[in-house]
């Protein structure tokens, strides 16, 4: 609406006066001679609006006079007011509508906002926010194989002996979640091919491997079923038992269930379905000693059948056995079998290659336990072939079942 249009304000812009009220001097002009006593009246025009000063003239001017010209010129100078009021409105009007056109014309032209489920964003955040235990949690609960080392997986923030189990991938892997990750999907894959618990209840050949694998567990008071903090659990592979290479390791699927029956009774002595303290990076004694003797196996240079054997043990068992291992100690080793060492370093991660010790002399095992802060004294427990004052392997170890 123009100012033209717009109603008058009554308060800005008053009716306006006579032509006899706003132009006094024209008035006068038209008017007969006032009597002497009026005629200073005049004198009003010489009043100095600027310092508020009038002259002497004005002082002697009868009172009602001073204010009728006082009203004349404040009814002169409201409709100017006025005027300049309503040119201002108008003058802000057109600024007004051109800033509502520039925001119509920005608002047409925006892209749309896209529309995405308001959760999305705060979950993938929420997700990610996770601890990476509780991220391997979910890749396990996803699978259809539910077991691992004898546990059946459960949220490792209630139940220990799952978070033993995960916080093991994550410490193999650094705590790089994505190698964990694949690391334990790769095992769950195996076990639910292989049923390594099932290997707990076969029967094996004694005539291939009657001697060959054993298991023992030695506690601090004798208790070979004490809880971790207080006991050691070994394996030992006896290799110059062998009677029959081609026998022992002709068949390779063989040997590695064997192999595996092994290290899950191994794990059996473990109890880690048992655990009730958590582990962490530096904490963790659900761990195995392993011994492998050598005693009387030259053959191990020229089969091409223990080679292939020895091979894809280590693949298997760094796959699917990690952070198991405490120390491993491979004793009467000949010369000829550098090739083994050379073939484990490149599935074995250094910080585990380091955990490796050859000696020449199976004897000296005993003295590798001299200061072992679990159990005391345990050198003196190992059998007496191996330095120590112990019964022999057979008459104290646990084995897989032989027909």
């Amino acid at each position: 609406m123009s100012a033209a249009d717009k109603p008058a304000d009554p308060v800005a812009a008053p009716t306006a006066a006579p032509a006899d009220e706003t132009k006094p001097e024209a008035a006068a002009e038209t008017q007969p001679a006032a009597p002497a006593a009026a005629a200073p009246a005049p004198a009003a025009t010489e009043a100095h609006p600027v310092d508020g000063t009038a002259s002497s003239e004005l002082k002697e001017a009868p009172a009602a006079e001073v204010e009728a010209a006082a009203a004349a010129t404040d009814k002169a100078a409201e409709p100017k007011t006025a005027v300049v009021a309503a040119e201002a409105q108008d003058a802000e009007k057109p600024a007004e509508a051109k800033t509502a056109e520039t925001a119509a014309a920005t608002a047409a032209t925006a892209e749309p906002a896209t529309d995405k489920p308001a959760e999305e964003k705060p979950a993938a955040e929420k997700e990610k926010a996770k601890p990476a235990i509780q991220q391997l949690w979910e890749v396990a609960k996803a699978h259809a194989h539910p077991e691992i080392w004898g546990v059946t997986l459960a949220d490792p923030e209630t139940h220990v002996p799952s978070q033993v189990v995960l916080q093991k991938y994550l410490n193999a892997n650094d705590g790089d979640f994505a190698k964990a990750k694949d690391q334990l999907v790769k095992t769950l894959d195996w076990r639910a091919k292989t049923k390594p618990l099932d290997l707990l209840k076969a029967e094996f050949s004694k005539d291939k491997f009657d001697g060959l694998g054993y298991v023992t567990s030695y506690g601090s008071v004798g208790d070979a079923s004490a809880d971790p903090e207080s006991k050691e659990v070994f394996t030992w592979n006896i290799y110059g038992a062998t009677k029959s290479i081609d026998e022992t390791f002709g068949k390779l699927d063989e040997f590695l269930s064997w192999r595996t029956a092994l290290m899950e009774l191994a794990l059996q002595e473990l109890s880690i379905a048992t655990a009730t303290k958590p582990i962490t990076a530096d904490y963790d004694p659900y761990k195995i000693f392993q011994v492998h003797d050598y005693k009387s196996i030259s053959f191990f240079r020229q089969s091409s059948n223990v080679k292939a054997a020895s091979s894809e043990t280590i693949k298997v068992f760094a796959q699917n056995y990690p952070e198991l291992l405490k120390e491993k100690f491979f004793v009467n080793v000949p010369a000829i079998m550098g090739f083994m060492y050379a073939f484990m370093k490149l599935f074995v991660a250094p910080k585990t290659i380091k955990k490796f010790h050859p000696m020449s002399n199976g004897r000296n095992l005993a003295l590798e336990f001299t200061t072992s802060t679990k159990v005391e004294s345990l050198g003196e427990k190992l059998p007496e072939e191996y330095g120590g004052k112990g019964k022999e392997l057979k008459a104290e170890s646990k084995e897989p079942l032989l027909k």
